[in-house]
């Protein structure tokens, strides 16, 4: 079956496979279609975005709303979590898991031809290079913004420039959430932005060996977390530690939805 999502572009958010779970959206696609989706993509088209919600993302939703539009706007929201996964499972619900890693590694073998003019909003240059030296046949060109780009107007207004000059069929943002998908979120409403974009977190670090990621087994076992736990204990414990109460409460409310009273607060159903 073919979806066609050439027309869908911020702010026409209905679709059919688009489902919410645990306070954040999801595209209920196979990595096969959104591959076949992203291939018609060309340097031309409307600038539209793809996110990868995680666990760090949605618990990060359930504390800032605000921050809700960056996913809802997107034209693909894709689970980056194998618990996601798992706890949709118990809902009865078939969410398929699409890792940016995975994604972003079939992409520059599969997708991206050879002459493809791609843009990397980058942590630094050393991924620039990394990337230029894996994939010869693609031009590269690449932006550095500062720490603290989330809050930097001046920074912010930068990346987006020069995402606009170029007119790239691909536009990688790699600085981590929610500064990549704040970016993308303004990219989508410029009326001169084309291409598509990527939140992609670590998966250029990924595919060019200067982070590893965990082995088959561990990643087919949902150890991944483990994995990384172990290589770096001291950021990551918090993170992942951090965001087990928070996401049990999320599944919580997914299993018993607050009750909504009519009329003056405290009013009987």
């Amino acid at each position: 079956m073919t979806i066609d999502l050439s027309s869908r572009t911020p702010p026409s958010l209905s679709f059919e496979k688009r489902r919410h779970f645990l306070g954040a959206p999801f595209d209920y696609l196979s990595e096969e279609t959104v591959i076949d989706l992203i291939s018609q993509s060309e340097s031309t088209t409307q600038f539209r975005y793809l996110v990868t919600p995680n666990v760090d993302h949605v618990v990060r939703l359930k504390k800032d709303r605000a921050l809700y539009k960056y996913y809802e706007g997107a034209w693909l929201s894709l689970c980056d979590s194998r618990p996601i996964t798992g706890l949709a499972y118990l809902r009865s619900s078939h969410l398929p898991l699409v890792t940016g890693s995975d994604l972003t590694a079939v992409l520059f073998t599969s997708v991206v031809r050879k002459g493809d003019l791609v843009t990397l909003i980058a942590a630094n240059e050393d991924i620039f290079h990394a990337m230029e030296a894996a994939y010869p046949t693609v031009r590269f060109r690449a932006i550095i913004p500062p720490q603290g780009v989330l809050n930097d107007r001046t920074a912010l207004d930068a990346c987006i420039n020069f995402v606009v000059s170029a007119e790239s069929r691909f536009i990688f943002i790699a600085i981590g959430s929610p500064q990549s998908e704040k970016i993308a979120y303004e990219l989508s409403l410029h009326p001169d932005a084309r291409g598509l974009g990527f939140c992609v977190g670590a998966s250029l670090e990924f595919i060019v060996g200067a982070k590893k990621r965990a082995p088959v087994w561990m990643r087919r076992f949902s150890l991944e977390w483990l994995h990384r736990l172990m290589l770096d204990p001291k950021r990551m414990w918090r993170r992942y530690f951090g965001a087990v109460i928070p996401l049990v409460g999320l599944f919580f409310e997914e299993l018993f939805p607050p009750r909504r009273h009519r009329g003056r607060p405290g009013a009987p159903s």
